[in-house]
Parts: structure tokens; sequence; C-alpha cells
């Protein structure tokens, strides 16, 4: 009851609907896995999954040269993966990647100890201080990083080197 009329107040406040949709169904199914195992800890076994997942996804990313922060970084600016044939860019995204990584193995050093002992109102406190204030931690620190990565001289995030102008633009819609 709580998690829908939580979802109905994100409604009114703006939020998309598909996001809305996606966490009420995350608090349906971590209640239904409470609820089925009769541990009120394990609640918070679909955030424990999700972040030993979201982890391993930045490790993976960072192990085969497809650092997660390039590709979102990149896509975010239209260059697609032409950051990758930057060498110097490539090695930031990786380190800055290292900061997202670390961001979820600190949750899973914090959570899984609580959610061993079955510490419910611990797991909720940590739940809070451990989500948003380290999302901003993370983005200040691996933006500070890919800045002190970067070799001087590099012309920065917008102008990968070794590609030209013409790879980096965004293709333009055909003339008819």
């Amino acid at each position: 009851l709580t998690g829908a009329a939580v979802a109905g107040w994100r409604l009114r406040r703006g939020d998309r609907p598909r996001s809305v949709l996606i966490g009420l169904l995350a608090v349906c199914l971590a209640a239904l896995i409470a609820l089925r195992t009769g541990r009120a800890s394990d609640f918070f076994l679909v955030q424990l999954v999700s972040n030993a997942a979201s982890a391993l996804a930045w490790i993976v990313s960072i192990v085969v040269r497809w650092p997660l922060l390039g590709v979102l970084v990149g896509a975010a600016l239209g260059q697609r993966g032409h950051w990758r044939r930057d060498p110097a860019l490539l090695r930031a995204y990786a380190r800055g990647s290292w900061v997202w990584a670390a961001s979820y193995l600190l949750r899973l050093a914090v959570f899984v100890p609580l959610w061993l002992g079955g510490q419910v109102v611990a797991l909720v406190v940590a739940r809070v201080a451990l989500t948003w204030p380290v999302v901003a931690a993370a983005l200040g620190v691996s933006w500070l990083v890919i800045r002190r990565s970067l070799p001087a001289g590099h012309p920065g995030l917008r102008h990968p080197m070794g590609v030209s102008d013409q790879d980096a633009a965004p293709a333009a819609a055909p003339e008819k």
C-alpha cells in the first residue's frame, strides 16, 4: 500500500510513468520475496543482487575496454564510440568507471553484513545514506578522476583526440 502511495505521489510530481512502474514492480518483488521467506531483511535482497550485478557490470566494462562511464558520457555528447579511439580518454573513462564500481562495492560491504544479521532498521538507514549521497559523491569524484587523468593539452571530453571533426559529428539527415 505504501509503495502504491509513493508511486502515485511520484506520478503527480511528474516522474516518468515507466520509471515509476519499474520502481513499483521492484518494491512488489522485494515484498514478495520477504513474504515468501518470512524474513523482513529479505526485502533488501533485490537491492543486494542489483548492487552486485551493477558492480560486476562496471568492472567487466573496464576489463573489456568499454568502460560504462565512457559509454554514458559518449552517448550524452553524441560521440557514439569515437571516444574509444583516444587512448587518453579511454584510460580516463576506465579510471572514472572504477569510482562507480567502488560505489556499488561499498554498498555491498555495508548491506551484506546487515542483511546477514537481519538488521532491518540498519538496512533502511544504510539504504537512505548510501543512495543519493553516494551517487553525488561518485559523480564528483569520477569527474575529478577523469579531469586529472587527461594529459595536459588534451582538448577534453567533447573533442576526442585522433578523431576528425567529420567522424565525431552526428550523422546529418539525408537531403530530399
